[in-house]
Formats: structure tokens, sequence, C-alpha cells
């Protein structure tokens, strides 16, 4: 498999991840708004939270087309690669971060794990972006 198909699967299937993700955290803002639609969990989301979940599912379809843009045409999209990374790097900082804390020891290790998986990926797109297109 060449570099750049494998930056087109990358770019699609966490593309498709973010959209599918994202649809789900918008869909639980309305569950639970629903008479007797208490969203159950490992953490207690509240009025607040449930109005952040709406927003990040909102994100993350936005984020995710922009991934599935990258894929069909990968030379003239480098920067979302770039980007996508950027922000898994953040994600996975604040989860190291809320795991020293202490305060979410609830979730156990849960929080390592999504922080190397999240710079896992960010290793992946960097490495696997396509060269720049040459302007002739």
């Amino acid at each position: 498999m060449s570099r750049l198909t494998a930056y087109r699967a990358l770019c699609g299937a966490v593309g498709a991840l973010f959209v599918v993700s994202g649809l789900i955290c918008f869909a639980g803002f309305f569950r639970a708004q629903a008479p007797g639609g208490e969203m159950a969990g490992p953490i207690p989301l509240g009025v607040g939270g449930l109005y952040f979940l709406a927003f990040t599912g909102c994100a993350l379809v936005g984020w995710g087309g922009a991934l599935l843009g990258a894929a069909r045409q990968p030379h003239t999209h480098r920067t979302v690669g770039t980007a996508a990374a950027f922000a898994l790097v953040m994600m996975a900082v604040y989860r190291i971060a809320a795991w020293l804390i202490g305060d979410y020891a609830f979730l156990g290790n849960l929080p390592r794990v999504e922080a190397a998986v999240l710079l896992l990926f960010a290793l992946a797109f960097v490495w696997l972006r396509p060269p720049a297109v040459s302007e002739a």
C-alpha cells in the first residue's frame, strides 16, 4: 500500500468515525431533552454538559466532513490532515492532564489509553501526509 493510499484510508476512516460520533453526540442532546430522558453514564452532564455535547457533535460532523474531503483529494487538502494532527495532540494533552490531576480517577486508565491512541493517529496524519502540489 502506498503512502498516498494509506493517507486517504486514514482520512476516510477517521472522517467517517468523526461524522458518526458527531451525529450520536448531537442526537444525545435531543434524547436527553425528552421527558424522562436522562443521560446515563459515568460523567454527570447536566444542562451545560448536554449543551456542549451537542456543540461537540456539530464540530465533529464538520471536522469529519473535511477529512472525508481530504480523502477524496489529498494533494489539495494537505492542511486538513495537519490541522487534525494538531487537534489530536491537543486532545491527548488534556486527557493526560485530566489523568494527572486525579479528579477523573473513576475513569481509571482510560484517559491514558485514549491519549496514546490519539497520538498514534496524529503521528499517522503527519507521517503519511502527501507531498505538496507544485504550481507551475
